[in-house]
């Protein structure tokens, strides 16, 4: 299993794929994705920060500041692969 911090909130968030999930059959779903926007930057985010980037424009690395900067960390709670529930 691998897994990524997310940029906006901090979170250890899970990459599904790779040889470690061959081994022990996880077949959990990827929680988060690289992103490179359009002014060339680039940052992994979990689904749901990307949910909050403004849709009404391409998302610029000032957007994704913004938004990390309006976000609380989020406190691990021991479930590092699931960022909801």
């Amino acid at each position: 299993m691998a897994s990524e911090s997310c940029f906006v909130c901090e979170r250890s968030v899970r990459i599904a794929g790779g040889i470690g999930d061959l081994w022990n059959f996880a077949f959990e779903s990827t929680q988060g994705m690289t992103l490179e926007l359009t002014d060339g930057s680039e940052f992994f985010l979990c689904f749901e920060c990307m949910e909050s980037l403004p849709d009404d424009h391409e998302p610029t690395a000032d957007d994704v500041a913004d938004l990390r900067a309006r976000t609380e960390p989020v406190e691990e709670d021991g479930d590092h692969f699931w960022h909801w529930g």
